[in-house]
């Protein structure tokens, strides 16, 4: 199993999580849809050739934005990621993927 942490808009994170709990993230014995997440404040820059949802290319652009947390069983993970990569707005997505044991 997998841990599958994503930062999104505030916009866009029911679509965002919408999609991965649809892919099959979030699944936890006879449960769905199972996430945490909790509200913060994200910081990039766009460098030159980007194209930002937010913000302009070459100013540093502070936005709200959400920390979602959810498991994903082994074989469904790439399908997730890629649903996260397709439904979220940002050009480049931050996400992290992170192996879990089981004891």
């Amino acid at each position: 199993m997998f841990k599958l942490s994503f930062f999104v808009p505030t916009s866009h994170v029911d679509g965002v999580k919408s999609a991965v709990f649809a892919a099959g993230g979030g699944r936890i014995g006879a449960y769905d849809h199972c996430s945490w997440q909790v509200l913060g404040q994200g910081q990039f820059r766009p460098l030159d050739g980007s194209q930002p949802f937010i913000g302009e290319a070459g100013e540093v652009e502070q936005v709200e934005e959400w920390k979602v947390e959810l498991v994903v069983a082994d074989e469904l993970i790439v399908a997730v990621v890629a649903a996260l990569k397709l439904s979220h707005p940002y050009e480049t997505p931050a996400y992290e993927v992170w192996r879990l044991e089981d004891y």
